[in-house]
């Protein structure tokens, strides 16, 4: 059986052109949280105009952006999806349905649909984080992407304080730490709509692993 309640959380920074097909992929009857992280494009104002609830983040950072959402959820199912039509948020009804059948954290990992996708800088970053994550929680994880889906009230006790790009890895961690549940499952990895914010240069893929491995130093500690 399908959740009813459910809240998709999209953080959004200039993402005017990807929203009209991200939003009309949202299953009926589960509301879009579109997180607007500082968009000068007129972001918002297309998000409210297709009937998307729209929340302010003026604090820059990923982890902002998703924390601010899942802060604004009242669904008892959060799912996140990225807001560049990368994804298609019509597949979170199968992550909702695996948490109805005792999954804790259900993951998307991204499988390429034509070349050039996924730029090798991004690959490259995204396994040696998957390793890391392998030492770190015993996780067999191949992707730590932006596609999942878990219930609030528990996402809200994990405690995330990460606001940058280490956001989805301190999930994870913290998950693992839990003793969650946690799976993972192929979804098609589509042509993104304008330049990724945090993977689409080298610099901004070494800046999103440092991110990631202070999270998990962070995490080893606790």
């Amino acid at each position: 059986m399908i959740e009813k309640s459910v809240d998709v959380v999209l953080p959004c920074l200039n993402e005017a052109e990807a929203l009209p097909w991200v939003l009309e992929r949202i299953p009926p009857g589960w509301r879009a949280l579109v997180v607007d992280n500082g968009s000068t494009d007129g972001s918002a104002e297309i998000a409210r105009s297709l009937g998307a609830t729209v929340v302010a983040e003026s604090r820059r950072g990923f982890g902002a952006a998703c924390h601010a959402g899942l802060l604004a959820a009242e669904a008892d199912v959060v799912c996140f999806c990225d807001c560049d039509a990368s994804l298609d948020p019509g597949l979170l009804t199968e992550f909702v349905q695996l948490l109805s059948e005792g999954d804790d954290l259900v993951l998307g990992r991204r499988r390429p649909q034509s070349r050039g996708v996924w730029p090798a800088h991004a690959r490259a970053g995204n396994w040696a984080l998957s390793k890391m994550v392998r030492r770190r929680t015993g996780l067999r994880l191949h992707d730590l992407g932006p596609l999942r889906a878990a219930r609030r009230e528990a996402l809200l006790k994990l405690d995330l304080t990460d606001r940058r790009s280490g956001y989805p890895l301190q999930m994870v961690v913290r998950a693992a730490d839990a003793g969650w549940r946690v799976r993972e499952i192929d979804v098609p990895y589509l042509p993104r709509s304008g330049k990724s914010k945090v993977t689409g240069t080298w610099k901004g893929t070494f800046q999103a692993v440092l991110d990631m491995r202070k999270v998990l130093r962070e995490g080893a500690a606790r």
